[in-house]
């Protein structure tokens, strides 16, 4: 029998929804973070554990979105930001501001957390991608 997802597991869950719904938009701004937030809230049943979390995840990747996507674009060598998939993209963004800004899980949480969503969520072997390249950036930020 498996068990429930954690809260933490739960508020990424939520957080890649309200995401990608803002990654359909042409030019998403923290204003449609916010609007994103309350929509997801009051039409869908989302984790209360972790509502906390998953609404820090969404501001945060709102607020820090250009540099996030400079720094997956200057990490993927193969493809192109705007080529990946909204779910694969989506998962790296959290991956990423969970490990610059977040900073609340060990970088192998992290990357292990973004694995588990791909295998759920992502396109087919999307997996691999995220955590080689969250694993590239991981790498990075501890190198001197």
């Amino acid at each position: 029998m498996a068990s429930e997802p954690g809260p933490r597991r739960q508020a990424r869950e939520a957080a890649l929804q309200m995401l990608y719904a803002l990654d359909c938009l042409e030019a998403p701004t923290e204003a449609d973070a916010e609007k994103a937030i309350a929509a997801y809230w009051a039409n869908l049943d989302g984790p209360p554990a972790g509502r906390t979390y998953a609404d820090a995840i969404v501001r945060g990747v709102a607020s820090h979105r250009a540099t996030i996507d400079e720094t997956l674009r200057g990490a993927s060598t193969s493809w192109r930001l705007e080529r990946m998939a909204r779910v694969d993209r989506n998962l790296l963004r959290i991956g990423v501001w969970e490990l610059t800004w977040g900073r609340e899980a060990p970088p192998q949480v992290v990357i292990d957390e973004a694995v588990e969503l791909a295998r759920t969520f992502g396109a087919e072997g999307a997996y691999a991608f995220v955590n080689g390249l969250l694993d590239k950036l991981a790498r990075a930020a501890r190198s001197p």
